[in-house]
């Protein structure tokens, strides 16, 4: 006989904020988590010293599996050029997906407008590291300025996540060929 453990409430708190926040907003109240949590205000405050620190763990928690989903596995032989596409062809196959609203770390960047609050110093990290990950795939492909390619790359990336994540682009066949266009332009292999 096998017994279900149940999650604990660090556990149930983190994944009831990471769900709200993704789907309604980083402003969502203590009161709307801690009952999807099903925890008490007191037990949370017991196990999180705010809401902004609940915030800023439930994004770090989810940070390497929306980077995993995104980046193709090292191994794979693909070149530089195929790597960066590859983010993007993963962007475009999440947004079709009901429930896709954007990047969380851009929204949550978005929302917080403090980039002193602890969610917007994770959100900045997670944005830092894909930016890094641009700059070092389009410096090995060739590209003839790395880094303007990297943040040319990112604000197509939160350009189309937050335009598909509100519903206002169908980004299907669309973000692939744009970023090969960029990629063109900037002499990657």
């Amino acid at each position: 006989m096998t017994t279900e453990v149940k999650p604990s409430s660090r556990e149930r708190l983190l994944e009831a904020a990471a769900a709200l926040t993704y789907s309604e907003g980083v402003n969502i109240g203590i009161e709307a988590l801690c009952k999807a949590a099903g925890v008490s205000k007191r037990s949370m405050y017991q196990l999180f010293t705010s809401k902004d620190d609940l915030l800023a763990a439930s994004l770090e928690r989810h940070a390497v599996a929306y980077v995993a989903g995104l980046l193709p596995a090292p191994d794979e032989g693909r070149t530089p050029r195929e790597r960066i596409l590859h983010v993007f062809e993963r962007v475009e196959s999440q947004s079709v997906e009901p429930e896709f609203h954007g990047c969380r770390y851009l929204s949550a960047q978005i929302e917080l407008k403090d980039q002193a609050h602890p969610a917007s110093r994770v959100a900045h990290r997670v944005k830092s590291e894909l930016t890094g990950y641009f700059r070092a795939e389009a410096e090995q492909g060739g590209a003839a300025d790395p880094d303007l390619l990297a943040r040319r790359l990112m604000l197509v990336f939160d350009g189309a996540s937050a335009r598909a994540g509100i519903g206002v682009e169908d980004l299907a066949g669309f973000l692939a060929p744009t970023v090969a266009v960029l990629l063109d332009t900037a002499g990657m292999r």
